[in-house]
């Protein structure tokens, strides 16, 4: 009981420090950059999740370590780092977007769904052998990761939605969209269209 009291309080501890990582040193930075710029550091951080692979080394990890949590746990992992990388590759393009939403998705998940299976299967934190601090200082700043990587992607996607939205209303008040945009100026637009000039 004290193990395993010992193993939850530190993958709680984790989380809480590197949230305040996150919050005060990566956010900060990661959100003036472009899309791609800003998750290309996060990819590179997940390609590294080969690590997983560990759970299926005997002596590294106890003879005992669950099967079913070993394989999940391992394999979903290395899928990650290939999406991660796959995704690190094909950015800035649409397809990289795509992948890199595919990604997220899918290490997000898998991540969860080694804790759950590690539930599901009893497994004890001695079992977890010199695999240990995968769970307890990693996966917390995967998860953490992860999170920041949804909330670029979405921030990027309400941008687009949002300078949309602000063209479509503004563009039918010039009488003249062939000069805007080429042109790329409203001044240009208001000297040249008559209702644009009588509202200023």
């Amino acid at each position: 009981m004290q193990t395993q009291f010992a193993f939850f309080a530190s993958i709680a501890f984790s989380l809480i420090a590197w949230g305040v990582v996150a919050a005060r040193y990566l956010w900060p930075e990661l959100r003036l950059r472009s899309r791609a710029e800003a998750l290309r550091p996060l990819l590179i951080l997940h390609s590294f999740r080969f690590i997983g692979l560990a759970f299926l080394v005997p002596g590294v990890v106890s003879a005992d370590l669950p099967s079913v949590f070993a394989r999940s746990a391992a394999y979903g992992d290395i899928i990650a780092a290939i999406l991660a990388l796959l995704a690190l590759i094909s950015l800035p393009t649409a397809s990289g977007v795509v992948i890199a939403w595919i990604f997220n998705l899918w290490g997000t998940a898998d991540l969860f769904n080694a804790f759950y299976q590690a539930n599901h299967a009893g497994l004890m934190a001695g079992q977890l052998g010199a695999t240990y601090f995968i769970p307890t200082f990693i996966v917390p700043l995967l998860l953490i990761t992860h999170g920041l990587g949804f909330r670029i992607l979405l921030q990027h996607q309400n941008e687009r939605i949002g300078l949309k939205s602000s063209v479509e209303n503004t563009w039918p008040r010039c009488s003249y969209p062939e000069l805007t945009m080429h042109s790329g100026s409203q001044l240009t637009c208001s000297e040249l269209c008559p209702q644009n000039k009588s509202s200023q």
